[in-house]
């Protein structure tokens, strides 16, 4: 194994975003959060006398997130995830011998988010329900546009039928905000043989203005959803424990993995803050960083000057 190098602090941060810009070409915005979280870890190290990454202990990092105390815990979260994966990448680079970031976790209390589904799983599942069933019309135009436009599975399920706008859905989130969010070409499809087919066959005379219906023409209930959604996962064999926020997940991390911006993204979820946003798509690419670091032929190139 080659000798480690040494490096400066302030070199091994910029080999470190230059890695994330011109090899793994993360957004603008991921990029800035990076460079914000790493920063002040940085200037903190130099303002202790620490110059070299092999001087940096646990009791550095400890007494550096101790500065942090006052965060919201999702923003702690994400600080340490950026720490981890930054540590990951000076053993990569052989600008460190230890991992002083091993063994770090995130704060009790802090949200978990659900892992995004992969492009191919999600076409698996939208392709599961059976269209010769209104139940399996019904499920599939439900999948179609939770994944098209990012809706909360309590907005999905009490969505009315004046909700649906050409291309596009009105969409009453929490505390009753309003937004109007744009429905992509299949799951427009998916929605109109739906109403063409499948909520005849539910409907009731006391149904309304519901848009997805159960068996006994009511609302489908968020729990009928959750269930009909693990069946259809078993049934394609997906064995991640899904539940329905994870299309929502998967809508945003695709969003933001092809280019979106952040916070066309914040919009259409619905989020009050963009640091919420910020969050919810984060640990995607965290995962996909360190399975680049980890895993690519190529990953340990970067550009040093």
């Amino acid at each position: 194994m080659a000798e480690t190098q040494q490096c400066p602090l302030n070199t091994a941060l910029v080999a470190f975003l230059s890695f994330l810009r011109l090899e793994r070409g993360v957004s603008e915005n991921t990029y800035a959060s990076y460079r914000y979280d790493l920063g002040p870890w940085v200037a903190f190290l130099r303002g202790k006398g620490i110059s070299s990454w092999e001087a940096v202990g646990r009791e550095a990092v400890e007494a550096f997130l101790e500065t942090l105390k006052d965060c919201q815990s999702r923003t702690l979260a994400r600080k340490r995830s950026s720490l981890r994966l930054f540590a990951r990448f000076l053993l990569k680079e052989r600008l460190c011998e230890r991992d002083w970031a091993q063994g770090l976790k995130n704060p009790k209390g802090s949200q978990s988010l659900p892992q995004a589904l992969s492009l191919q799983e999600v076409e698996s599942l939208l392709g599961a329900p059976s269209p010769a069933t209104a139940q399996g019309l019904r499920d599939k135009a439900m999948m179609e546009l939770m994944y098209s436009s990012g809706l909360r599975i309590s907005e999905l399920c009490t969505l009315p039928l004046q909700a649906l706008q050409d291309n596009q859905v009105r969409v009453w989130g929490k505390g009753r905000k309003e937004r109007i969010v744009p429905v992509g070409s299949k799951a427009i499809e998916a929605l109109q043989r739906y109403l063409h087919e499948g909520r005849s066959v539910l409907a009731k005379k006391h149904s309304g203005s519901a848009l997805f219906l159960s068996q006994l023409g009511r609302p489908v209930s968020r729990k009928t959803f959750w269930l009909k959604l693990k069946a259809y996962a078993q049934q394609v064999g997906i064995q991640k424990n899904i539940k329905p926020h994870q299309l929502r997940h998967s809508f945003a991390s695709h969003l933001l993995a092809h280019g979106a911006d952040l916070r066309a993204i914040q919009e259409m979820l619905g989020h009050s803050s963009i640091t919420t946003t910020q969050i919810y798509t984060s640990i995607q690419t965290d995962q996909r960083l360190e399975a680049h670091m980890d895993c690519h032929p190529r990953s340990s190139m970067v550009f040093r000057g």
